[in-house]
């Protein structure tokens, strides 16, 4: 049995696809297992997995005879683990030399359910690390105290859901998989459902993930409506909140987050396509007025000004400035 899992969800990634194997190969371990799951590529993605998979120790590919998305992408690599540990890799971003062995290696002397890690951000020839919001680094947490408080930026809100590390009993009957629905942040409700679910978990000071970031095969990219599946990521994690035996704990962060999500979106309607940008007003619109009243007036007083009146405007049905 495998100490390690690799997920590598890859659809149309040709241009990236060699840098990503390659680094695969830098951290190749017997005890590690690489699974490259194809969904559905129709450029030469596939013939790049081939070549790399006869010679990358541990390889196995997975392919989707349709094309399923990163959600689904992911879930079958997780059902295709043997691994004790699993983590995750786009397609387009690549690893360090013997990253993989280190955050093994801070697991077994850590014992918890999972970690997250730092990762560097990659623009170009530029390199930016970003660290995950925790309290301490390299010490064993309890996940619940990595959400609130609401007014603070949390480990709820970094939601890169490949800076980390995670127990393969947190998997086991179904459990932690990826919610298909999602065409886009489906990464953010992961992990609030991870820090829900969760007894323990670290943040080590690694960086040895590099995310490309503002490449044109990133869903980050697009400009039509499959960036509007933040808005039925946020209602389902508001009814995980709410059946919570802590909802009263943590209902505030997640309306405060909802709403930031929302200012953001709207605050670049403009570069969406015009049907797009008007399902999004309408959609935005209805979920302000079903959010809690009582936490929604909470985060419209203690945000900032300018959020507090857009989102405030839109609620109410007035043009927003």
């Amino acid at each position: 049995m495998p100490k390690l899992s690799v997920v590598v969800p890859m659809h149309n990634v040709e241009v990236f696809a060699e840098s990503t194997l390659r680094s695969l190969a830098a951290n190749a371990h017997p005890d590690f297992e690489f699974l490259l799951v194809d969904d559905c590529s129709t450029d030469a993605t596939p013939w790049v997995i081939d070549r790399w998979a006869e010679k990358l120790p541990g390889a196995r590919v997975v392919r989707h005879e349709t094309n399923k998305g990163i959600a689904q992408a992911r879930n079958s690599g997780i059902d295709a683990a043997d691994g004790d540990f699993v983590t995750f890799l786009d397609g387009d971003d690549w690893y360090g030399p013997r990253h993989l062995a280190g955050m093994v290696r801070a697991m077994e002397e850590l014992g918890c359910d999972f970690a997250r890690t730092d990762h560097v951000q990659a623009t170009g020839t530029e390199r930016v690390i970003r660290r995950p919001p925790a309290r301490v680094r390299n010490a064993v947490m309890d996940p619940r105290d990595g959400i609130a408080p609401a007014d603070m930026e949390t480990m709820v809100d970094y939601p890169f859901v490949w800076a980390g590390i995670y127990r393969r009993h947190l998997f086991d009957d179904g459990g932690m998989r990826f919610a298909t629905e999602l065409r886009t942040a489906e990464d953010r409700l992961w992990i609030w459902r991870l820090h829900l679910k969760a007894r323990t978990y670290a943040s080590l000071g690694l960086h040895g993930v590099f995310y490309r970031r503002g490449v044109a095969t990133s869903l980050t990219q697009i400009k039509d409506d499959r960036q509007l599946d933040f808005i039925p990521a946020y209602d389902a994690l508001l009814r995980d909140v709410r059946e919570d035996r802590e909802a009263d704990r943590f209902l505030l962060k997640a309306v405060r987050t909802y709403c930031a999500m929302i200012a953001f979106h709207i605050g670049k309607a403009d570069e969406y396509e015009p049907a797009a940008a008007q399902r999004l007003r309408r959609e935005t619109r209805a979920a302000l007025q079903r959010m809690p009243e009582q936490a929604l007036e909470e985060t419209l007083r203690t945000i900032d000004s300018t959020r507090s009146r857009l989102l405030s405007r839109l609620r109410d049905g007035r043009k927003a400035a």
